[in-house]
């Protein structure tokens, strides 16, 4: 098992900084999000270059650290075509350097009709939603394979693919061989269904064996009738139960803790690490 982090999750701009953060906590694995924490690479074609790709990836592989993923994220159903259209092409060029940069695998949630609040809408559970993301996917999928890489996809309750199943249809739509499982459980998640959480994960793992490239390991509270993102261990999952699944699933899995950062970050680490040793 490795536990990462998202690079910007660790407080530092540039690869120096990331590097010195993962000595510090003696990270070995990162979910590689370059325009989060390099400000000279927007998340527009032609931004990442083979120059800037081979320099992180030398950077990563001296250091000791892999990339178990490049996030790439985009909403496939935006309203601003060109939106849509530039994050499509820098995508592209993460396909291309992947292997230079130390992965080889690209991932992106599916979106939302809500735009930038990537929140639920209505139409997000629609045909047309799933054409839309199948279509933009299907065009990603098939330049990775040129490029001898993967896509990855992932879930969450206010997207276009909301549950285990609308996930698992369009990429069976999509029909790639080269299209990989990112798995968050709490992403599922809402007011109306986090009490069935177990059976949720018990879904995912059944229905994307072989395919879950990474885990993103989060915790929640509920508060006021809504569900609060908080650091592992510090929430309602009941981490043990879950740990063990996983382990049971892929005894060298890849945990991301997404979105925990600062003084979370060592605890967090600990914990999880305390946790898997113990199931």
């Amino acid at each position: 098992m490795k536990i990462a982090f998202r690079t910007h999750d660790l407080g530092e701009k540039g690869i120096d900084g990331v590097i010195c953060r993962t000595q510090q906590y003696g990270i070995s694995a990162v979910q590689l999000v370059v325009y989060k924490f390099m400000d000279e690479v927007k998340q527009k074609p032609g931004s990442l270059t083979r120059e800037m790709a081979e320099y992180l990836g030398t950077a990563f592989r001296g250091a000791g650290v892999s990339v178990p993923l490049i996030g790439a994220y985009f909403n496939p159903v935006h309203s601003n075509g060109q939106k849509v259209a530039d994050c499509v092409g820098a995508f592209k060029d993460y396909l291309k350097y992947a292997k230079l940069l130390g992965s080889d695998i690209v991932g992106s949630e599916t979106g939302s009709y809500n735009d930038d609040k990537w929140t639920y809408n209505p139409l997000n559970r629609t045909d047309e939603a799933l054409e839309r993301v199948v279509e933009t996917f299907k065009e990603l999928a098939d330049y990775a394979a040129e490029q001898g890489v993967k896509i990855g996809m992932e879930g969450a309750a206010g997207h276009c693919c909301w549950c285990v199943a609308r996930l698992k249809q369009a990429i069976d739509c999509i029909d790639r061989p080269n299209v990989r499982v990112i798995f968050d459980l709490y992403n599922y998640l809402d007011i109306s269904n986090y009490q069935n959480y177990m059976d949720i994960l018990d879904e995912g793992l059944k229905t994307f064996a072989g395919s879950i490239v990474v885990f993103h390991m989060k915790d929640f509270v509920v508060e006021e009738g809504k569900l609060r993102q908080v650091p592992p261990g510090s929430g309602m999952f009941d981490y043990p139960a879950i740990l063990k699944k996983i382990k049971a699933y892929d005894k060298d899995a890849v945990l991301v803790l997404e979105g925990t950062s600062g003084e979370n970050i060592a605890p967090a680490i600990e914990f999880v690490q305390t946790t898997w040793d113990s199931v």
